[in-house]
């Protein structure tokens, strides 16, 4: 029956998530994304930019020649042409950080975690991580700023090279530690069983 349903659970993961390369009855119990407060943030700020140059622009349009912004008209179009320049390249940041802020995933299966993590346009990594070498999992906010957002960072430490996998700007995640813990728990179980049966 056990057998059965983790079946069930591996073909249903197999076709929810068709990028990641799962084992034999492994199946994907949590995905882990990043916070939105920083994509809320991000385009607040690109909004805020928005309207600080529109406001900016009618200033220096409406100005007579000797007024506080004196320009002439040739000078007002080449200055909303820098405006504009500005503006496009704050705009293409904002949308490429995005992509690669929420290009940041960790799957966590009955047997594995998988973290996908892409730094830039033209830089990602996958770590896969075994559950039984998992020795501790924690959540760390540093600082006021993720206290007040309620953001932090999700670290795994693995037994024996003490490698530390960390997973940033992460809703408290107070259900998924319990849920990580338990599954590590349970795989490390299986394993002693496993070898006690040898």
């Amino acid at each position: 029956m056990k057998s059965d349903l983790a079946k069930l659970r591996h073909a249903r993961s197999k076709k929810d998530f068709p990028d990641i390369s799962l084992e034999e009855n492994e199946y994907v119990v949590l995905k882990i994304k990043r916070s939105n407060i920083v994509p809320v943030l991000v385009w607040t700020g690109v909004i805020l930019a928005a309207i600080f140059f529109v406001a900016l622009t009618i200033m220096v349009n409406q100005t007579v020649d000797n007024g506080m912004f004196a320009m002439n008209a040739s000078s007002r179009g080449f200055f909303s042409i820098v405006i504009d320049t500005v503006f496009g390249v704050v705009l293409i940041a904002a949308l490429i950080s995005m992509n690669v802020y929420g290009n940041n995933k960790l799957f966590v299966t009955n047997k594995r975690i998988i973290q996908q993590s892409q730094a830039s346009l033209f830089a990602s990594s996958t770590n896969v991580i075994d559950l039984v070498s998992i020795e501790d999992v924690s959540f760390k906010q540093a600082g006021i700023v993720e206290h007040l957002l309620k953001v932090g960072t999700l670290r795994m430490s693995t037994i024996g090279e003490e490698t530390t996998y960390t997973f940033k700007y992460v809703d408290t995640p107070i259900d998924e530690l319990e849920t990580i813990t338990h599954l590590v728990h349970v795989e490390k179980q299986e394993k002693d069983e496993r070898v006690n049966r040898h």
